[in-house]
């Protein structure tokens, strides 16, 4: 025999999982998307009980639920939370439909059924732990709420974490005058510390843009219900509902000015997508420089050493790769594709609501997720360990016939550019053709085409 049990909803019976906390129309869900194989991401759903446990501590506080019961679906949302295989009750694939409502009916079917052990009654999915909600609110809803703690959380310390760590290295490095580059083609000379500080400001350039969508990102759907009217919700719901979820997670919520907005569209999460693209872009150009700065040792510029991680072949004995930088570009790929989907998936907001909100939150959630973690790796296990190599510094800088371009102001672009040709069809330094084809003397060049002075133009 089959260890199942019979559920019933408004379509009828069916079998479900014995040991399942969850009932028919999750089951239901189960046999419709037998898609990806991929569940919902663990932070919407950790999200999502949040939202249900807030909700239902607000219709307690607003007398639509006894108080008892609210306290017993709070219990089972608390009592999740703190379960290591929690993910086992939400197996439903993230392409399902679109509004959600499967993962939804997921959560209200295993609250309840928990719920009623520790109530001593039955505690409804629909009618009590559902009260006063719809699908198209409390997804939306959550997928603001889960975006707004991992952004706060998760990716903004990180991110903080890695401008740090870039602006310390950048002090340590400071005396270090390296050959500036341009169309991969040598060009004037830059300290190491402006290189890097130039990173540490794109990586700051993005904290500040993603601090200024958190406002928006932090006002919810819930209230609006089905359509946006807020039919069947308390008047007070939304505003109960936001407090109480404030006062739990340390970050304040607030309705939505307009729930028809909040519920037929999704810009705000696409706008923090596009926030998330550009923290993407800022990665990949700073992990392809590390990359460069590191190619060689012999035969490429090896300007700096990166932190040796792991054998870098499985047939070159000796060989190391820029592991942490290649892994930083492919979370930028990344992050840049989900932004796609998740641009697309915005535009399917039809009439009174967007029909592709679980894709939208499993790419936005993971790109933060695998942001925030690279972010950190970048920062502890590539630019804080890079060790600089001198010497090739020096040698490369003191051959640079683009030094010449000092002396534009004093001898002519053209003149200078004649000085150049020669010194790289000959193969010598800058200063040794300049002493020899102009009328400066040998402390005048020294002076003039110092590599030092030359970056003190900048910051």
């Amino acid at each position: 025999m089959k260890n199942t049990r019979i559920e019933q909803d408004s379509m009828g019976t069916l079998e479900v999982n014995a040991d399942a906390l969850y009932a028919a129309q999750t089951q239901r869900a189960i046999n419709n998307f037998p898609v990806s194989g991929q569940p919902m991401p663990t932070s919407f759903i950790r999200a999502l009980l949040i939202v249900k446990s807030a909700a239902a501590k607000a219709n307690v506080s607003l007398e639509q639920l006894p108080a008892e019961m609210g306290s017993a679906i709070q219990q089972a949302a608390q009592d999740l939370q703190k379960d290591p295989l929690m993910m086992n009750h939400f197996p439903i694939d993230v392409f399902q439909t679109g509004s959600g409502t499967s993962s939804n009916m997921n959560a209200n079917e295993v609250l309840a059924n928990l719920a009623s052990k520790i109530y001593g009654e039955k505690v409804s999915a629909n009618d009590h732990v559902n009260y006063g909600q719809s699908s198209n609110d409390v997804i939306p809803t959550t997928i603001h709420v889960s975006a707004a703690i991992a952004v706060e959380i998760r990716l903004l310390p990180a991110l903080k974490h890695l401008a740090k760590s870039i602006r310390s290295k950048a002090k340590s490095v400071d005396q270090y005058i390296k050959t500036g580059r341009t169309h991969l083609m040598d060009a004037m000379p830059v300290r190491m510390s402006q290189s890097l500080n130039g990173w540490a400001e794109q990586v700051e350039q993005n904290i500040g843009n993603l601090e200024s969508i958190q406002t928006k990102l932090q006002t919810l759907a819930l209230g609006g219900t089905a359509v946006g009217t807020g039919v069947n919700a308390h008047p007070k719901f939304a505003t109960e509902f936001n407090r109480i979820l404030s006062a739990e997670t340390g970050i304040e919520f607030s309705p939505a000015k307009n729930y028809f907005t909040h519920i037929s569209s999704q810009d705000i999460a696409v706008a923090l997508s596009g926030q998330l693209k550009t923290v993407a872009v800022s990665i990949i150009k700073i992990a392809n420089d590390l990359r460069w700065m590191n190619s060689g040792p012999l035969a490429g510029l090896g300007e700096i050493e990166l932190e040796a991680l792991q054998p870098g072949s499985s047939i070159m004995p000796g060989k190391i790769n820029p592991v942490i930088p290649e892994a930083a570009a492919m979370v930028g790929a990344q992050v840049i594709g989900n932004d796609t989907v998740i641009t697309v998936a915005g535009q399917s907001g039809n009439f009174e609501l967007n029909v592709m909100l679980p894709v939208i939150a499993h790419n936005l959630l993971t790109s933060i997720k695998i942001l925030s973690n690279v972010s950190t790796l970048l920062a502890d296990k590539a630019i804080t360990s890079f060790k600089v190599k001198e010497k090739s510094l020096t040698n490369a800088l003191t051959r640079n016939p683009i030094l010449v371009t000092a002396l534009n102001p004093i001898i002519g672009y053209e003149a200078a550019a004649k000085i150049a040709k020669l010194a790289y069809k000959n193969n010598q330094p800058i200063i040794d053709v300049a002493e020899s084809n102009t009328n400066l003397s040998r402390q005048e060049l020294e002076q003039l085409l110092d590599p030092k002075k030359l970056t003190q133009g900048g910051l």
